[in-house]
C-alpha cells in the first residue's frame, strides 16, 4: 500500500472509532461475561471462545489496521508492532510480516480458492449428527443438553440422509462410527482444495481468518467476522440433535423433509451475508500482501 493509498485519521475520528468498537464488543459479550462468571454453559457462546482461540479481551481491543495512520496518537508510539511517522503513528506490516508472512499466504490462498468456488448446500447440518454417533447424552460434549433423538435415531438419521462433509474442522471431531460414512475425507492437505462457501464452518472460520491477521487486519473487520460465525453457530446448534431449547433456541428438525429444506434456506442466507465479509477481508490482506510481493 503506497502513501498515497494510506488513509489518515485525525485524533477526534480514531478515539471515535475505538471508543465505538468498545461499546460494541460490550454489548455482543455481555451476556457471555453473566454467563462465564456464574459458571453457566452455552453451546454457541462458548464456543466461539473455546474452539476459537481469540479471548473476549483480545477481541475488545481496537486496532485501525494495516495502511491507517493516526494522527495525535502519542500513546501509540512505542506499542508492539507500531512506528511513529511525522504524519503520524501507523503499524509497522513490514516487521509484523517477517514472522507472520507464512499465514498470509495461507489464508489468502484459502480465501481466494474458497471465493471462486460453488457454494453446496445438501450437507443439512449432518456433521453435528456425526459428533455424537454411537454415544450416549452423557457421552457427547455437551452433556449438560442432552440429546432430542435417540441415539438409535441419531443413528438411523445419519445414515438415512448420509454424510456429505468437506471441512476438516467438523470432520476431525467425527465419532470413530461415522467417519466411514462421510463422501470423502477432509484434511488439512487437501483443505484449499475442498472449502466452499455454503460450509456452515466455511462461514464461521472467516473470524478465524480475520483474527489471525490481527493487528493487520481491522478490529471492526473482525468483529463483523464475529457475529457472523455467532448467527452461524446458533443455526449449526438449531440443526443439531442436541435439544437446545433450554438455550432460547428452537430446532430445526433436519430429520425431516421440511426441517431439512428449512436448514438449506437459512444456510443460503448465511452464505450470502458471509460473501461481502470474505471480499473486504480478501482485499485487507492482498493489500498487506503488497507489501511483501513475495507473498502475493
Amino acid at each position: 500500500m503506497g502513501v498515497k493509498s494510506m488513509i489518515t485519521l485525525a485524533r477526534a475520528e480514531w478515539t471515535a472509532r475505538r471508543d465505538a468498537h468498545h461499546e460494541r464488543v460490550d454489548a455482543l459479550l455481555a451476556e457471555h461475561r453473566w454467563r462465564s462468571t456464574r459458571g453457566i454453559k452455552h453451546p454457541v457462546e462458548d464456543f466461539l471462545f473455546e474452539y476459537y482461540t481469540y479471548r473476549p479481551y483480545e477481541l475488545r481491543r481496537w486496532h485501525p489496521g494495516h495502511g491507517v495512520v493516526l494522527v495525535d496518537a502519542d500513546e501509540w508510539r512505542g506499542r508492539k508492532g507500531y512506528r511513529g511517522t511525522e504524519a503520524g503513528v501507523l503499524l509497522d506490516t513490514p516487521t509484523i510480516l517477517a514472522t507472520r508472512g507464512r499465514t498470509v499466504t495461507q489464508v489468502l490462498a484459502l480465501l481466494r480458492a474458497t471465493s471462486r468456488r460453488k457454494p453446496s448446500f445438501g450437507c443439512f447440518g449432518m456433521h453435528e449428527w456425526a459428533m455424537v454417533d454411537g454415544l450416549q447424552s452423557d457421552e457427547t460434549r455437551h452433556p449438560q443438553l442432552g440429546l432430542r433423538l435417540t441415539p438409535d435415531g441419531v443413528g438411523r438419521t445419519l445414515r438415512e440422509v448420509g454424510v456429505r462433509c468437506t471441512h476438516v474442522d467438523a470432520y476431525r471431531f467425527f465419532t470413530p462410527s461415522a467417519k466411514p460414512l462421510n463422501a470423502c475425507t477432509p484434511t488439512r492437505e487437501n483443505q484449499v482444495a475442498l472449502d466452499q462457501p455454503g460450509c456452515l464452518h466455511v462461514g464461521m472460520d472467516l473470524y478465524k481468518s480475520a483474527y489471525k491477521l490481527s493487528p493487520m487486519v481491522g478490529s471492526d473487520l473482525i468483529a463483523d467476522c464475529f457475529e457472523l460465525a455467532r448467527r452461524i453457530r446458533v443455526l449449526d446448534m438449531r440443526a443439531s440433535p442436541y435439544d437446545v431449547s433450554s438455550c432460547g433456541l428452537s430446532p430445526v428438525a433436519v430429520e425431516t423433509a421440511r426441517g431439512r429444506g428449512e436448514y438449506a434456506a437459512e444456510q443460503r442466507e448465511l452464505a450470502l451475508a458471509a460473501q461481502p465479509l470474505r471480499a473486504r477481508l480478501l482485499a485487507q490482506i492482498a493489500a498487506i500482501a503488497e507489501t511483501a510481493p513475495a507473498l502475493c
